[in-house]
C-alpha cells in the first residue's frame, strides 16, 4: 500500500501527502528507535508530511518540551532526506521558563531553538499553535515575515485560532503585504464536529487554507478500541477517551462500523477517509505507536467512501441527531 497522492497545502507551494503523522508521540508514548521505524515505514509508504511542536512532550514527567523535534532531527540527520519530507512544527504553547506566545523577541529565539533541534536551516510550515491575544498580530506577522525572507520558514499556519481571529489575521496579512496563514490546524473528527464546520470551515474553503486536522481518531476514540470504561485501561491515552462514552459516541461506533463491514474495512480506516473525502480537509494528522497501526492508517489514502455511506457517518455523528 503505496500513498502516491499529493495534494497543495493553502496557496503555498508545498505539497503534501493526504494523511500527515503527527509527532506528538515522539518521547511520550514511543521512545527513540520505536520512532525511527514508524518514521521510516511512513515515508516508505510514501506519506511526507510529519507535524510536531516545540512543546512536545514536555508533559511527561522530566522532560522539558523539544523531545519530539530532538528526535525527528536526528532522524532526518541519519536517514539524510530532508528535502523528501515536509516538516511542521509549532511555537507559541507553554515552554515553561523558556517562555510561551508570539511576541517577536519568543518567536525569534523559539525559531532557532526548534532549528537546532530538528538538525535543520529551514522549518517548511511554522504555526502559530495557540493564539496569542497579548501580542498584536501585525507584530507575530511581520516577525514571520522577516523569518521567510531570511530563508528559515517556507509557509506560516495557524493553530486553535477562533473564526474571528484567523479572519483579522488574514485581513491583516493583506493590507500589510505579509505571508498569511496558509493552513488551519483545528480539532476535528467524527465526534468534535461542531467547532471546524460552525465559521472556520466556510473561512478555509473560501481563502483557500489549508486544513490539517488533528485529534483526527479522538484520541484512539474512532478507531473502535474503546467500547466500555473496562476498556480504558488499554493505554496510557483512556483516560482522555472518558468522555467520548456516552450515547452519541456509541452511535458513531455503531455507524463506523456499519460502513467498515460494507467496505471490509476497519473503524480507523473509515473515520479517516471520512476526513480525507471533506474536500475542505488537506491532510487529517494521525499518530502511531506499532507499525501494524499504520499500515491500517495508511490503508485509508485509497477508501473511497460513497455518498450513502458519508450521510450515513454524518447523520450518526450529527449534534443535532
Amino acid at each position: 500500500m503505496v500513498i502516491t497522492q499529493r495534494r497543495k497545502l493553502g496557496r503555498s507551494e508545498l505539497e503534501v501527502s493526504p494523511l500527515s503523522f503527527g509527532g506528538n508521540v515522539f518521547g511520550w508514548t514511543i521512545d527513540e528507535n520505536s520512532s525511527f521505524d514508524i518514521l521510516d515505514h511512513f515515508i516508505e509508504a510514501g506519506g511526507n508530511f510529519i507535524d510536531t511542536a516545540d512543546v512536545y512532550s514536555k508533559w511527561v514527567t522530566g522532560n522539558q518540551g523539544g523531545e519530539s523535534e530532538i528526535i525527528l532531527g536526528k532522524w532526518l540527520k541519519q536517514r539524510g532526506n530532508r528535502d523528501r519530507v515536509v516538516i511542521a512544527t509549532k511555537v507559541g504553547n507553554d515552554m515553561g521558563v523558556k517562555g510561551k506566545g508570539l511576541s517577536r523577541k519568543y518567536i525569534q529565539q523559539a525559531v532557532e531553538d526548534s532549528l537546532q533541534r530538528l538538525q535543520t536551516d529551514y522549518i517548511d510550515l511554522y504555526q502559530s499553535h495557540i493564539d496569542d491575544e497579548n501580542t498584536p498580530l501585525e507584530e507575530t506577522l511581520e516577525t514571520y515575515a522577516e523569518l521567510i525572507r531570511q530563508g528559515k520558514v517556507r509557509a506560516i499556519g495557524a493553530s486553535n485560532y477562533s473564526a474571528e481571529r484567523l479572519l483579522q489575521a488574514l485581513e491583516i496579512s493583506r493590507q500589510h503585504g505579509y505571508p498569511r496563514y496558509e493552513s488551519l490546524q483545528p480539532r476535528y473528527n467524527l465526534y468534535d464536529r461542531d467547532g471546524y464546520e460552525q465559521d472556520l470551515q466556510q473561512i478555509s474553503q473560501e481563502q483557500e487554507i489549508g486544513v490539517i486536522s488533528y485529534s483526527s481518531l479522538c484520541s484512539g476514540f474512532l478507531s473502535g478500541k474503546y467500547r466500555s470504561e473496562e476498556d480504558l485501561s488499554i493505554s496510557l491515552r483512556g483516560s482522555s477517551v472518558k468522555r467520548y462514552l456516552n450515547p452519541r459516541g456509541l452511535r458513531i461506533l455503531k455507524a463506523i462500523d456499519q460502513v467498515a463491514k460494507t467496505y471490509n474495512s476497519t473503524p480507523t480506516q473509515v473515520s479517516l477517509a471520512w476526513l480525507i473525502a471533506n474536500p475542505t480537509i488537506t491532510s487529517p494528522i494521525v499518530s502511531a505507536t506499532k507499525v501494524e497501526q499504520l499500515n491500517d492508517i495508511i490503508k485509508a489514502v485509497n477508501l473511497h467512501l460513497d455518498q450513502d455511506a458519508i450521510d450515513l457517518l454524518n447523520q450518526a455523528s450529527s449534534s443535532n441527531s
